[in-house]
């Protein structure tokens, strides 16, 4: 397999991480990827870092906004310009294995399938091991309400299959947003319990907080999916049980 994957990488005040990230991307045992990373009008000097393998390695772009948007906005202008069949997605902040790209393409082709993702490890800003999130073998639209199986630095679907679809212009959950609306397309997707990639928590990430994250998580299905109170509430008790299950 030689089709081209588009990685997306919204890049603000990653100068901490962003060279770990693209690190890992460079050591991907498939070869054939461009890295899109979207400078949201960073004030630290993250840019210097990306611009330092820019002229490492063609693959590696930057674009950058004129005022500060949102990652929605900035993943979606690079998926706008993206030119491979795959979208995948990786944070600037977060890692992949060396294998993951080649695994997830190879389980795509011979599964014949539009969207996959995996299971991934989780470490704090210090790099410490805080478990790992396996996750479901499949996954369909109503057990994605109910709960979020999919990371975003996991995710990769076939453009060939269904088309360029975006995020969601939402403050946060926009990727949460995006995977609501490829499985209202294809009605189920398949992950790999195999975890190939990790995950940071952020002290400040809505991760960290769950109030937020369940704040944010009504906002889905009543502005977004715009479900009614009585099917809102519904999945809601179902996401917050589902929320004291999620980590292992």
């Amino acid at each position: 397999m030689s089709d081209l994957v588009s990685i997306i990488t919204p890049s603000f005040k990653s100068e901490k991480f962003i060279a770990q990230t693209i690190e890992s991307v460079l050591a991907q045992s498939y070869p054939h990827w461009e890295m899109i990373i979207v400078d949201d009008v960073s004030p630290d000097h993250s840019n210097t870092i990306i611009e330092e393998y820019i002229r490492k390695d063609s693959r590696i772009k930057l674009i950058k906004l004129e005022k500060n948007s949102g990652p929605a906005v900035a993943r979606n202008t690079a998926i706008q310009v993206a030119a491979g069949r795959y979208i995948a997605f990786l944070d600037a902040d977060d890692l992949w294995m060396p294998e993951k790209l080649e695994k997830q393409l190879t389980f795509l082709d011979q599964n014949d399938l539009a969207f996959t993702y995996s299971s991934y490890h989780l470490i704090d800003e210090e790099g410490v091991d805080l478990g790992t999130f396996i996750t479901k073998e499949s996954i369909s639209y109503s057990g994605m309400l109910k709960t979020c199986s999919v990371g975003c630095l996991s995710a990769i679907y076939d453009t060939q299959k269904i088309g360029k679809i975006y995020m969601p212009n939402i403050l946060k959950r926009q990727d949460y947003g995006l995977w609501l609306k490829i499985l209202k397309e294809i009605h189920t997707a398949r992950g790999i319990l195999e975890p190939l990639a990790t995950y940071r928590i952020l002290k400040n990430s809505v991760s960290s907080n769950k109030i937020k994250a369940a704040q944010y998580q009504w906002k889905i299905y009543r502005e977004v999916e715009k479900l009614n109170l009585i099917i809102s509430s519904f999945y809601f008790v179902q996401y917050a049980v589902n929320g004291v299950l999620k980590y292992k």
